[in-house]
């Protein structure tokens, strides 16, 4: 699908790619740490979509199952919707935010109480394809 020809995009659409070709899935409030998070989307950052599949397939990380499940979503998506090759395609950004955090309390000794944080994050996978990723490929 030519840029031309989208009617309504969305404004998150609008940011993330602006008129070039490609898909994005976004995954919100994933439990998991934003510092966790980064740690893994710096393996795939940049990377074609079969070799970050395959990083996440064995990374021991938690987070690698919510990302594999990112990746693939962005691949489905542009091969529905903008009619793109998965074999030419690079996942050009990457992001992690912050997320709400949950607070709850532990009980201590002597009445006290500690507070515990668990923090969430948002996932953001971003695909387009080689020949329009600004840098290339690792």
């Amino acid at each position: 699908m030519s840029a031309a020809s989208r009617v309504n995009v969305s404004a998150r659409r609008e940011r993330l790619l602006g008129d070039q070709p490609g898909a994005f899935a976004t995954a919100q409030y994933v439990r998991v740490t934003a510092q966790k998070a980064r740690r893994i989307a710096d393996l795939i950052r940049g990377a074609r979509v079969e070799d970050a599949i395959a990083t996440l397939q064995f990374a021991p990380q938690a987070v690698a199952q919510n990302f594999l499940k990112l990746v693939e979503s962005a691949v489905a998506n542009a091969e529905t919707t903008e009619g793109l090759d998965s074999a030419d395609l690079v996942i050009s950004v990457v992001t992690v935010d912050e997320g709400p955090t949950m607070k709850r309390w532990r009980p201590r000794a002597k009445g006290a109480a500690n507070r515990i944080l668990k923090r969430t994050s948002h996932l953001t996978v971003v695909v387009t394809p080689v020949d329009t990723t600004k840098g290339g490929t690792r």
